[in-house]
């Protein structure tokens, strides 16, 4: 195996058919920095549940996966964590879905009363459902550096009409297949982020992970009350602790941030593994 590329969360290897492994670390990012402190099981946690939603987004799009099965000579730490995957010419646009108003898109409107170009209702607060799911793309940045709103004109000078045309409704779909399905759960999905490549005949194929912790902001539904932060079972906790003032760290400061403590990290992997499990119905063992 030829390694490749490590990126925040996931390694990169060429195995001798050409093929690709991803294999999934225990690492977490967040505000564009990776984090020193790992949450244990997080790779599989990740790489089980976006291999749940392949199978159920299946026959909206075709996606990456050739293989689950570790290759040899691959590590035995890699079983669970890692997915045979075919080469894509990926698409240099995040794609991204909003169900509901927070975060980034929650400071964006405040500013301009739209996302990335959209326009959308006075008087929405923190939490908020929108109308109707809305397609807010960015900038895919490096390691380190951040990824940046774009609009829908931007997409299509960056990519052409009819690919920008297709990302966003494929992006909508999958955010609304995937909505529907954790709602049933009793999980929001307020927002979701994918991958998308093209094969050499230029089909889209869904790649990397997808509505997984990481990638989506996941809310009880039970807990759900606009106008403030909502819990959730995703990454923001962590966020959370680092801007508050136990972590004692200065975003502005330029430094990185400190390692988690060990109650942090405890309740950042039982918050992966409920997710896991009231999405998928199965027990994460």
């Amino acid at each position: 195996m030829k390694h490749l590329h490590s990126g925040k969360v996931r390694d990169l290897y060429e195995l001798p058919g050409g093929e690709l492994l991803m294999v999934a670390r225990d690492t977490i990012s967040a505000y564009d920095y990776v984090l020193d402190t790992p949450i244990p099981d997080k790779g599989r946690i990740l790489t089980q549940l976006s291999l749940w939603w392949f199978e159920r987004l299946s026959d909206l799009l075709p996606n990456h996966i050739v293989s689950t099965d570790l290759p040899s000579g691959a590590p035995a730490e890699w079983a669970g964590r890692a997915m045979v995957a075919r080469r894509l010419d990926m698409v240099p646009v995040e794609c991204v879905a909003r169900g509901y108003l927070t975060g980034s898109g929650l400071k964006e409107y405040a500013n301009a009363g739209s996302v990335c170009g959209v326009p959308l209702p006075a008087g929405l607060v923190d939490g908020s459902r929108l109308p109707e799911p809305i397609f807010t793309p960015t900038t895919k940045a490096a390691v380190g550096d951040h990824d940046e709103p774009m609009t829908f004109a931007e997409v299509e000078s960056a990519v052409g009409a009819d690919l920008a045309a297709r990302l966003r409704e494929v992006t909508l779909a999958v955010y609304r297949r995937g909505a529907e399905l954790a709602r049933e759960r009793g999980i929001i999905v307020a927002d979701t982020k994918i991958e998308l490549g093209r094969t050499a005949d230029g089909g889209l194929v869904l790649a990397d992970e997808v509505l997984t912790p990481d990638s989506s902001r996941f809310w009880p539904l039970d807990g759900w009350e606009p106008g403030r932060a909502q819990p959730s079972f995703d990454k923001q906790f962590v966020r959370d602790w680092l801007v508050s003032p136990e972590s004692g760290w200065d975003r502005a400061s330029g430094e990185a941030p400190p390692p988690l403590p060990a109650e942090i990290v405890e309740r950042t992997r039982a918050k992966y593994v409920e997710a896991y499990e009231r999405i998928t119905g199965h027990k994460f063992d």
